[in-house]
């Protein structure tokens, strides 16, 4: 029942990425003809200056929603095999990678190549340093939750810190220590320290 739900989910998600990819095609293409078929022989020919604006529009809304789409794929695909929060921490890396290329592909078509090559650099510099301490902590995040040293419910020692699993995200694992305080370790910490796993009795 839960297999035939994901099914069902990843073909949703397929479908509308291929409509959304459909949509931008046909209105691009309708875009085109309006402004070199119609308004150039009703207007002066620089109406044609504004169709550029039209298109970053277009392309913008577009391209949100198809790297949205993608994402989702992505997730419905991971679903069959990984818990939500790994799969969640996959589709979140793609959505960020699938942003960072549609304004790096923008920048470069809607203006001069070799401006747009020194923008999208120097774009690339300013977030890559701005982000490069929490995209480690994600990609950390992401390690631990696909190798899984441990899980939610073991009882660990790491970092000076012991406690139960409560939770494992992208950025941090949540312990629930014996004295009952929540600590916040940022999963980057984690990589390369020594972890205990202590044996948890179950009470039948």
């Amino acid at each position: 029942m839960v297999r035939a739900r994901l099914t069902e989910n990843f073909k949703s998600a397929l479908a509308k990425l291929i409509i959304f990819i459909v949509l931008y095609v046909s209105l691009s293409a309708a875009i085109q003809f309006f402004f070199t078929r119609i308004l150039i022989s009703l207007a002066s020919p620089d109406i044609m200056s504004y169709k550029v604006y039209v298109d970053v529009l277009l392309a913008l809304l577009f391209g949100y929603l198809i790297v949205l789409s993608f994402s989702n794929l992505i997730y419905w695909s991971l679903r069959v095999r990984y818990d939500h929060s790994t799969s969640a921490a996959v589709r979140s890396l793609f959505k960020i990678i699938g942003i960072g290329a549609m304004v790096a592909v923008l920048t470069g078509s809607f203006s001069d190549p070799t401006a747009g090559v020194a923008l999208g650099g120097f774009i690339g510099m300013v977030v890559g340093y701005a982000s490069q301490h929490v995209l480690g902590q994600v990609m950390a995040g992401l390690f631990l939750l696909l190798s899984r040293p441990f899980m939610i419910g073991d009882k660990i020692e790491v970092s000076g810190v012991t406690g139960i699993v409560e939770d494992i995200t992208t950025l941090f694992v949540i312990i629930r220590t014996d004295d009952n305080k929540r600590v916040l370790l940022p999963c980057n910490s984690l990589i390369g320290s020594k972890i205990v796993k202590h044996h948890v009795k179950k009470n039948n």
